[in-house]
């Protein structure tokens, strides 16, 4: 019979932990928390809290964006799971100091953050400047689509959320009308569907009256072209966009970067799908972020602009050219004329040939089909 070492339940494990020890130089932890420490001015978060004499003892604002910047960079961005994280991931546990921030706390900073993540933003930037991590020679302009925490199914014009709500309140009416119809039956099955009728019809009518209650206040979202495009209930900013993993509602995340250490020198969101319209607003934003570390307005001139053909246009050209950037942007059409381009076909995968009843023949005797090549069929 086999022998097995004991294990035991009941024992008492004390392991001694260094916080500080977890946090190793030459990892992306040891850099946020050294940055953060010794080089960021977070002076802008404390002057909203008002602990001095009363109240109680806040969350250290440095701690709060330890946590946060290092759950980005691990694509954790759900304030529950950064709490989860912080009790149970040890690196987010020594970069908090074992503190324990709840979700609320976490989600109640990141909300807080709008006026001062420029800052930090620029903060960071003149850092990266001080170590020599920027070039300043070349740009490269790209961006994603971002999901928002908004459904798809709220979007539309005025017109097509009165239909919405006008198809709800039908719903809740045919419902309600099925619902006194059977109501003299008593079973036990019964009462339990009427339950679950009544459940339906409750959510129903909050759906309508959210609608109803949105169109009144809210006026339609007009679009660059000036006519009305589709709004969206719950996050009226974000928009419905085409991506390859189907339509969403989102953002477009733009990012403007150094060529030599991929530093982002401006990042922004916009509701808006189209790449070509977010060229201006980023240069724009870029000049910004640059002349609030001591660069002058000429500091693109010159410079190498690199993008996709999403960016073309006119006004994009003419944009850069003022600007005096070298830029690289090439247009829809550039790999039909590119000859390195002239043999992509072969590449695809060919196109599954679609038969008509006049290729077949049917043989009675075997009660089967047979195709029958051109040459045959004449």
């Amino acid at each position: 019979m086999p022998r097995y070492k004991p294990v035991s339940y009941e024992q008492n494990i004390m392991v001694p932990i260094s916080l500080e020890a977890q946090i190793v130089p030459g990892t992306l932890e040891f850099a946020i928390h050294h940055l953060i420490e010794s080089r960021v001015d977070l002076s802008v978060f404390g002057a909203k809290i008002k602990n001095d004499e009363t109240g109680r003892l806040a969350y250290n604002p440095k701690i709060l964006l330890k946590i946060v910047l290092f759950a980005y960079s691990r694509g954790i961005i759900s304030s529950r799971k950064i709490e989860k994280a912080c009790k149970e991931n040890i690196i987010f546990i020594a970069l908090s100091g074992w503190s324990e921030p709840d979700h609320t706390t976490i989600a109640n900073f990141v909300s807080s953050m709008k006026e001062e993540i420029t800052f930090l933003f620029r903060n960071i930037l003149l850092i990266c400047n001080e170590m020599d991590l920027l070039s300043g020679t070349t740009f490269s302009l790209d961006g994603c689509k971002l999901s928002s925490n908004a459904s798809k199914e709220w979007s539309g014009t005025k017109a097509d959320l009165h239909k919405k709500k006008e198809k709800i309140e039908r719903t809740v009416k045919f419902l309600m009308e099925r619902h006194i119809k059977t109501d003299n039956e008593d079973s036990p099955i019964k009462i339990n569907e009427d339950e679950k009728k009544e459940e339906q019809i409750e959510r129903l009518k909050a759906k309508a009256k959210k609608i109803e209650e949105w169109l009144s206040e809210n006026e339609g979202k007009i679009g660059k072209r000036g006519g009305e495009i589709q709004s969206n209930i719950t996050d009226n900013e974000s928009a419905r966009m085409k991506t390859s993993h189907g339509v969403i509602q989102g953002y477009n995340g733009q990012a403007l970067v150094d060529s030599k250490n991929q530093i982002i020198v401006h990042a922004e969101a916009f509701g808006s799908g189209q790449d070509y319209s977010h060229l201006s607003p980023m240069i724009d934003g870029a000049k910004e972020n640059v002349k609030a570390i001591g660069f002058g307005d000429d500091y693109f001139e010159g410079k190498t602009f690199i993008s996709d053909s999403n960016y073309h246009s006119e006004d994009n050209l003419k944009r850069c050219s003022d600007e005096k950037l070298n830029a690289y942007i090439p247009d829809v059409n550039f790999r039909k004329r590119d000859p390195r381009f002239k043999t992509a076909d072969r590449h695809k995968p060919e196109k599954e040939k679609k038969y008509t009843k006049e290729e077949f023949q049917h043989d009675k005797e075997r009660d089967i089909y047979i195709y029958m090549s051109k040459q045959e069929r004449t």
